[in-house]
């Protein structure tokens, strides 16, 4: 298993809950199509599965 993971916001928070919003905020993803480099631990791994039709992972 990699050390960090690269994560996509490809659909917008707009019109979401509040959670997923603050969410998204937690994982540095503030603008479409911007990508982040995050440890592979469990709480990250948990917020992404809570938002997974909105981001794209890659390993």
């Amino acid at each position: 298993m990699s050390d960090t993971i690269k994560v996509t916001l490809v659909k917008s928070g707009i019109g979401k809950s509040k959670k997923f919003r603050e969410t998204l905020k937690g994982l540095g993803l503030t603008k479409l199509h911007k990508t982040v480099c995050l440890k592979n631990t469990p709480a990250i791994r948990g917020m992404i599965n809570k938002v997974s039709f909105m981001v794209r992972v890659e390993a």
